[in-house]
């Protein structure tokens, strides 16, 4: 059994190894405001997801998500499962800085489905009650989106485990 080096390349044909890809997935500045933004996307999506996945917070855990997203939203069970267990794991990884750029395009996958189901509620949210429960618009996923792109693009930012990580 051959074991593959760390300089093998990932592709036939181009010099990318993996601790090189991964080196670059990782990398980040050192910007304390890419800081804030990470810890504070990974902050505020924890409890949803601890909803979703746990039953925490008056959610209706795995199997209660899992079956409204599959019967109500009519998400495939393989994508719902995924989703869910992205919405609870991506957040603690953001709040560490592991895997940050990888964790964000979770939740900007997790966003644009969750978006598409609030599209015919119209752009805002449900503020003061003045629509039925369940009726908000998509105004708050793309707030969410926007931070997630601006962590898949500059990175985890300055106190991060993804620094370390990336040699940096």
């Amino acid at each position: 059994m051959s074991t593959i080096a760390p300089t093998t390349p990932l592709v036939r044909g181009t010099s990318a190894t993996f601790p090189a890809l991964a080196r670059r997935i990782a990398a980040t500045e050192r910007n304390a405001a890419q800081t804030v933004l990470r810890v504070a996307l990974g902050a505020i999506l924890l409890p949803h997801g601890a909803q979703h996945a746990l039953g925490w917070f008056g959610g209706y855990g795995f199997g209660g998500t899992l079956g409204w997203m599959t019967k109500t939203a009519g998400f495939p069970a393989p994508l719902a499962a995924l989703a869910i267990v992205t919405e609870l794991l991506a957040p603690v990884a953001l709040v560490l800085g592991i895997g940050g750029r990888m964790a964000a395009l979770g939740i900007l996958g997790v966003m644009l489905g969750a978006a598409s189901t609030h599209l015919p509620n119209g752009f805002f949210m449900n503020w003061f009650g003045g629509m039925p429960a369940g009726r908000e618009g998509f105004e708050y996923h793309l707030l969410v989106m926007a931070m997630s792109l601006a962590v898949i693009l500059r990175g985890s930012g300055a106190w991060s485990a993804d620094r370390a990580l990336a040699g940096e």
